[in-house]
This record gives structure tokens, sequence and C-alpha cells, in this order.
């Protein structure tokens, strides 16, 4: 078996479960979730940044800065979306932390 096919196949199985365990998140616990998950989008770049060293054509280059920006853009949103919520649970009167 080529490792095309085993990359295939595995790449085929964790989107397979990977819907079937989000859709059984219930709606409350979607977002945090999700913010989690996108934060650990940390690790994508660094696999960008590790690949980079080996890259040694333009196509290797554009994929890159494509996967590295897009990386980065989930990690931002990530913690955006953290914050957000965050603030959901702060209290509206200053006097009330007191």
């Amino acid at each position: 078996m080529s490792i095309l096919t085993i990359a295939i196949t595995l790449f085929a199985f964790a989107l397979l479960i990977g819907v079937i365990v989000i859709g059984k998140v219930p709606v409350t616990l979607h977002t945090p979730l999700m913010s989690g998950a996108n934060s650990i989008h940390g690790v994508v770049i660094v696999g960008v940044i590790l690949v980079a060293a080996q890259a040694d054509s333009c196509l290797a280059l554009v994929l890159i800065f494509l996967a590295a920006a897009l990386g980065t853009a989930n990690v931002v949103g990530g913690y955006t979306v953290t914050d957000r919520m965050l603030e959901m649970f702060k209290s509206k009167n200053k006097s009330e932390g007191k």
C-alpha cells in the first residue's frame, strides 16, 4: 500500500470522526470548544516553520505563506472568540466586583 493511499485513508477517517464528534456537541458548548480548537492551530504555525526550512520551489513558498496566514488567522480568531465569551461573564456594574 502506498503512502499516498494511507494518507488519504487517514484523512478520510479523521474527517468522518471529526464530523461525528462535533455533531454530538450541544449548541451551548460549541463556541467554547471551537475557540479552544482554533487556538491549538499554533501547532500549524510551528509546522509551517519546520517545512519552510526545506522549501525549494516557488509553489512551496506560496503554500507555506498560505498555511502561515490561515493558521495565524485561526489562532487570532480563536483567542478573539474566547475573549468575547469571557466578556459575557464580567459584571456590568464596577461596584459589584468589590
